[in-house]
């Protein structure tokens, strides 16, 4: 019977339509026993369910008394502000006036990150999702928001501390109060009270020593080691300095190091003649800057020289997986980016549909997003084919490594000016030296040169593109 009234009760739109149906369905001879026991329970239940309800205390049962209240007391504790209190709190985790700051959700391929520094300090003041520490993993740099805005009332996790995602960084007091400034001034009295203590030992250490020192000149100092002229002498530990390595240049000397491993590398050479690309720049490069609001630089030549070359020799933008070859339909060109706290390589996805504007525009986002930290780790995943300009810091020649799981990467260089012979005179023209490290195991020397050739074809006569030749 209760079950069935209890059904009745959540159906219904009216919560005090629901408690008069349920009181006129009791039977005039219930007694007090089964209403304190079963009746109060449901009773309980209905005022759950019914918000509405006030005074419930009042109501009378049929063919009961009105003196319930000395009887169990059951109805008055119904009534009670505590119980009324209990079933307004909300649903939340994090009750009363703190919340707490835990680490974001970091990856399908990252399971914990190590806490590199903390962006504010016990007391500052934080409005919604502003950062207030920074995690580093093997891929990106991650921040730790505030959920609510407040005061920072303590930190529960160290700098260079592991976490996983869910962990509890900081606690966050809503409205100030609680806030730990006792920490901030231990920190003076800790510093003043050593120089105390120094001072009563410098006084007390007179009175102790003063028979050592007596005794001193009587004790020859031990003579200092003779060295031999060809003996080489080490520098001291104190000019050395043990800095613990981030998470990201781990990971890519780890990378790096497999590469070396699996592929059977091998990079082969050629040089460009950059007269016509740099004279293209030159003719276009204002005009393109107010048309599309970026500049026009070198590297959208070579991605589309890459892009070229890719669909020529498709072995190249192909890859080992097990005993099989895995060739791509399409081109995602990955742009090797250095930055402060390592080697990051952003992807350009589908650059064979982009033309020079939206390639440009393209690295100069991706290329910000990873100088900034704020880079994702999709924005690095995947990538057939890797592109990397180490002309930009001065470099003449290199050999690249590989990144995987890809099968080749063109290393571009500085430009310099040297003697060509053109047309039977000697003339200087700008020239660049490009490499090509490929995996011998599926690329063979003859689709490399190809690929080179292609390259520097398309980069000294742009035109080629145009006409697809």
């Amino acid at each position: 019977m209760l079950g069935v009234l209890r059904r009745k009760v959540i159906s219904s739109a009216s919560s005090t339509s629901c408690v008069r149906k349920y009181l006129h369905t009791v039977r005039p001879v219930v007694s007090k026993s089964r209403i304190s026991s079963a009746a109060v329970e449901e009773i309980s239940i209905l005022t759950r369910q019914c918000g509405h309800v006030r005074n419930f205390n009042q109501l009378v049962l049929p063919g009961c008394s009105s003196n319930l209240r000395p009887e169990s007391g059951a109805v008055t504790n119904l009534s009670s502000s505590s119980i009324l209190s209990n079933w307004s709190r909300p649903f939340c985790a994090n009750s009363g006036d703190t919340v707490d700051a835990v680490v974001p959700y970091m990856g399908e391929s990252i399971s914990d990150g190590t806490l590199a520094k903390f962006l504010k300090n016990v007391g500052d003041r934080v409005e919604v999702d502003e950062p207030i520490a920074q995690i580093e993993t093997d891929k990106v740099t991650i921040d730790v928001t505030s959920p609510e805005a407040g005061v920072i009332q303590k930190f529960v996790v160290k700098e260079g501390d592991t976490v996983e995602p869910g962990n509890k960084v900081a606690v966050i007091s809503k409205s100030g109060e609680g806030v730990e400034h006792a920490a901030p001034s231990e920190k003076p009295s800790e510093k003043v009270a050593p120089p105390a203590e120094d001072k009563k030992e410098e006084k007390a250490k007179p009175q102790v020593e003063t028979t050592p020192v007596k005794e001193k000149p009587k004790e020859s100092p031990p003579p200092p080691p003779k060295r031999s002229p060809t003996e080489l002498q080490l520098p001291p530990k104190e000019r050395e300095r043990r800095v613990p390595m981030t998470r990201l240049r781990k990971r890519v000397a780890t990378r790096l190091k497999d590469s070396q491993n699996t592929f059977a590398l091998l990079t082969t050479f050629n040089e460009v003649d950059m007269t016509n690309l740099m004279k293209l720049r030159s003719d276009y490069k204002d005009t393109f800057v107010e048309k599309h609001g970026v500049k026009l630089g070198f590297m959208s030549g070579f991605v589309k020289a890459a892009v070229s070359a890719l669909q020529n020799q498709p072995i190249v933008n192909a890859v080992i997986d097990g005993d099989d070859i895995i060739y791509r339909d399409y081109i995602d060109i990955s742009i090797a980016v250095g930055t402060p706290k390592g080697l990051v390589v952003p992807v350009i996805r589908n650059a064979e549909q982009m033309n020079f504007a939206e390639i440009e525009k393209t690295i100069n986002t991706l290329a910000k997003k990873a100088n900034d930290g704020s880079i994702s780790i999709d924005e690095m995943a995947g990538g057939s084919f890797t592109i990397s300009n180490g002309g930009v810091y001065g470099s003449l020649l290199s050999t690249p490594i590989i990144n995987p799981p890809q099968s080749a990467i063109l290393g571009m260089h500085s430009i310099v000016s040297r003697p060509m012979v053109v047309g039977g005179n000697i003339v200087p023209r700008p020239m660049m030296y490009i490499a090509l490290t490929y995996d011998h195991r599926l690329i063979d020397g003859r689709e490399a040169v190809f690929f080179l050739r292609r390259i520097k074809d398309v980069v000294e006569d742009p035109r080629r593109l145009l006409l697809d030749v």
